[in-house]
């Protein structure tokens, strides 16, 4: 074989590299970039106003300089803004930027040979070491001439100066000026980028701020009363929205607030069974009144909920709505449209299973019926439309993984080329990869499994899991503490502190996190050995005195104020665990070290006893000595102190407070 010769005679295979071929292959290599999802077939999450840190391994043969630019765009803009990246040695780049419009937006990495930084290597070294550099000045105004050809006035003119300049001037003037900065920013911007190699463009989805910083408060309407037997209304929930808004939530959440069906009505505690009176469930979704785009007649009007939504939004509130996929066998559509739906051979439909869980009261909608594509599609996404328009922009949608991932992927990219601020909360307690895959697929956030992580290590593994790639890229955890359908384990004989415990664990673990109402007053009734709160709300008007002893309303609204004044507890991400030698403190940090101080918060997991634990001030990471001087602030108290050297000590009583959270700074 000849060196002309391709590796195979066989010119026609697409897997054979032949000479031509080779000749048109990069020869800079750009692989292993970060953020990237599935090799960008899904978009890295983002929201406006962060930094986006882009780093790649970018490298080619020989010792040629590199050029190493990281470009980004809005994906409707034409035009791209491009940042230097930084060597970090080992072929590692890094380059940042800062998004600051919500959509969709594309970055790639461009990489070239810097000939002019090259030979500007070359001559540095050689005059340093006193080899005879007069061919090398030669070549020097070469280069400049050339830049000086391909470009335009005034540039042009600049350069051909420069080289006018150097060929009277002695050697080492001459060596000053061709490595001056002046001179190699003039031939950076007549560089003709040789062998330019272009990276893939990868996608990222960039939201408005509450898709990553938000308190959710979840609400049924109708238990808003005085009285278990008069329903609730919008109107009624004006009462409740300033000590909501004072709690520090800015996201107020109802479950469905549509028609209730009839048929197969549940009755209190999950009975077969209605009485004349009772409420039924929410989410037995559609009567007569109309389904998923109307609102059930004893809340009020649509007028009504109007009203709500702006005076919601006068208290920094924003209404979520939830997003169930279901019907009631009164539902208008099992008529409307009964290709919507599976039937049964005796003409009976099957209502919803969830075993060994039996949803009597609702019915599923078939996505892949016959009749089904496209119109109900369509219809859902009409419905989750209509709701935009009556200023609602979040969803938290029940049960997303029991429906087609492809539905999900066009619905909320449908809406959101419509309403990009529109934002979706998956109601996902699946696998992980179904979990992942939902954010992926569009998804802003996500329930997690927190609800029952409650040891050292099972909290500590899962938040250092969700620190990590693929989770830090394509998932938002929103931690909340319970919901009407789980009353976790762990609270329902913790009393005060048990609640406490998870309120810190939610507010300084993740920038997301909620709660179902009750919860602010230690609600922990259950059905004996189940995760199921007795007489519980789905199925009955639940009144609440708010104001009753033992609540902790004021410990949650301080936790809010803390999170909103301190960026860092913002997000999930960026939490470091630290040394407290005891199984029962969970102990962590989250900071910015270059800003000068850190967040440290101790939590015990025990609600009953006292617990003790010497400690590790993170001093190194202030760039501070072992034995330094630091501040330390109670953020709950205000309290404030000094702390001598690396090693401390704390005790946690659960009765009093069962965590800490304190802010350190170096002392000046």
């Amino acid at each position: 074989m000849t060196r002309d010769e391709p590796f195979s005679t066989d010119e026609t295979s697409e897997h054979t590299l032949t000479l031509a071929r080779a000749l048109l292959l990069p020869r800079i290599v750009i692989e292993n970039t970060e953020p990237v999802l599935d090799a960008g077939q899904h978009a890295v999450k983002g929201t406006v106003g962060e930094q986006v840190t882009v780093t790649s391994k970018v490298f080619a043969d020989g010792h040629d300089v590199l050029a190493v630019r990281l470009s980004w765009r809005r994906l409707q803009h034409p035009n791209w803004h491009e940042v230097p990246m930084t060597l970090l040695g080992n072929d590692s780049w890094e380059g940042r930027f800062t998004v600051s419009e919500v959509g969709r937006h594309l970055f790639m990495i461009e990489a070239w040979i810097d000939q002019y930084a090259s030979y500007c290597y070359e001559l540095e070294k050689k005059f340093a070491a006193g080899v005879d550099v007069g061919l090398e000045l030669e070549e020097g105004r070469r280069h400049l001439m050339q830049s000086a050809e391909r470009s335009s006035e005034p540039l042009r003119a600049q350069l051909e100066a420069v080289a006018l300049q150097l060929s009277s001037l002695p050697a080492q003037a001459g060596v000053e000026l061709l490595l001056h900065d002046d001179t190699r920013a003039l031939m950076g911007r007549a560089d003709h980028r040789a062998y330019l190699s272009r990276s893939a463009e990868f996608p990222l989805e960039v939201e408005r701020e509450r898709a990553r910083f938000a308190s959710w408060y979840e609400l049924f309407p109708r238990s808003v009363t005085d009285d278990p037997a008069r329903h609730g209304t919008f109107n009624d929930v004006h009462q409740r929205l300033p000590m909501i808004r004072d709690m520090g939530f800015d996201v107020l959440y109802f479950p469905p607030i549509h028609p209730i069906g009839t048929q197969h009505r549940k009755g209190r505690n999950n009975a077969l069974q209605a009485g004349p009176d009772d409420p039924g469930s929410p989410y037995a979704i559609g009567s007569a009144d109309g389904g998923h785009e109307a609102i059930h007649p004893q809340l009020g009007s649509r007028e009504d909920f109007r009203r709500l939504v702006a005076a919601a939004a006068e208290h920094g509130l924003e209404i979520a709505l939830d997003f169930a996929i279901q019907c009631s066998q009164d539902h208008p559509w099992l008529t409307e449209h009964p290709g919507w739906f599976s039937w049964r051979p005796d003409g009976t439909i099957r209502y919803a299973e969830n075993p060994p869980k039996k949803y009597q009261d609702i019915v599923n909608v078939d996505f892949y019926a016959a009749d089904a594509v496209p119109a109900l599609w369509l219809a859902l996404r009409d419905v989750v439309l209509g709701w935009v328009q009556e200023g609602v922009t979040q969803f938290r949608v029940d049960n997303p993984h029991t429906k087609p991932l492809p539905f999900w992927e066009w619905l909320i990219a449908n809406v959101r080329s419509q309403h990009p601020q529109v934002i979706f909360l998956a109601e996902a307690f699946t696998k992980p990869a179904m979990m992942a895959r939902l954010g992926k697929v569009g998804y802003s956030q996500s329930y997690t499994y927190f609800t029952w992580r409650n040891t050292k290590a099972e909290l500590q593994q899962y938040f250092s899991e969700l620190n990590q790639p693929p989770w830090s890229y394509c998932y938002r955890p929103n931690f909340f503490v319970n919901t009407p359908d789980i009353n976790p384990f762990f609270l329902h004989d913790s009393g005060r502190p048990g609640f406490l415990i998870r309120a810190a664990l939610a507010t300084m673990g993740s920038g997301l996190w909620g709660m179902y109402s009750g919860f602010e007053l230690c609600e922990a009734a259950a059905i004996p050995g189940k995760e199921e709160y007795l007489d519980s709300e789905k199925y009955e008007i639940r009144p609440r005195d708010y104001t009753q002893p033992g609540n902790i309303i004021a410990e949650i609204a301080q936790l809010n104020r803390i999170r909103r004044q301190h960026p860092a507890l913002q997000t999930h991400l960026g939490i470091r665990f630290y040394n407290a030698w005891n199984d029962n403190i969970l102990y962590f940090a989250k900071g910015d070290p270059a800003s000068g101080s850190l967040i440290l918060v101790a939590v015990s997991l025990d609600p009953h006893n006292a617990q003790e634990a010497h400690f590790e001030l993170p001093l190194w990471e202030l760039g501070l000595e072992d034995d330094a001087e630091t501040f330390g602030e109670d953020l709950m108290s205000g309290h404030r102190w000094s702390w001598y050297g690396k090693t401390q000590w704390m005790r946690i009583e659960p009765w009093h407070q069962p965590f800490g959270i304190w802010r350190i700074t170096p002392a000046r």
